[in-house]
């Protein structure tokens, strides 16, 4: 395998910005996770945060690798692929299950009312 110094500076300042780009954006992820108030609205970032935070950071892997390889390594991508597919299908069965228990426990959804429908559930008990 070869070193790391045989990687062009070009690459490596791209590299870093990738990875940075990914972290960060992890990172918002996480912060919107603790400052949303309600679940529904806590698991939408993180969603976001973790599919492209992972895309930054492959696509850095791809560069350097196949810069340091002389060849294309795209094993990344099926990497990618499954945490495009898995982390929102996670993301709609969460909130799918959630909303079934909160339909079936006739509880008010906070944080979605306006004021025209204040006080009233927004969404309706399950239908036996």
């Amino acid at each position: 395998m070869t070193s790391f110094e045989t990687l062009p500076v070009w690459a490596a300042v791209l590299v870093a910005v990738l990875l940075v780009g990914g972290a960060l954006t992890t990172l918002l992820g996480t912060i919107g996770l603790i400052r949303f108030p309600t679940f529904y609205q806590r698991v939408h970032a993180p969603t976001l945060g973790t599919s492209f935070g992972a895309a930054f950071v492959l696509v850095a892997s791809m560069l350097v690798f196949s810069l340091m390889e002389a060849r294309p390594v795209l094993h990344e991508l099926l990497i990618l692929a499954f945490v495009t597919i898995t982390t929102p299908v996670t993301l709609m069965l969460l909130a799918r299950a959630a909303l079934y228990r909160d339909r079936a426990e006739g509880q008010e959804l906070p944080g979605w009312a306006d004021d025209a429908n204040a006080g009233k559930p927004i969404v309706p008990p399950l239908e036996d």
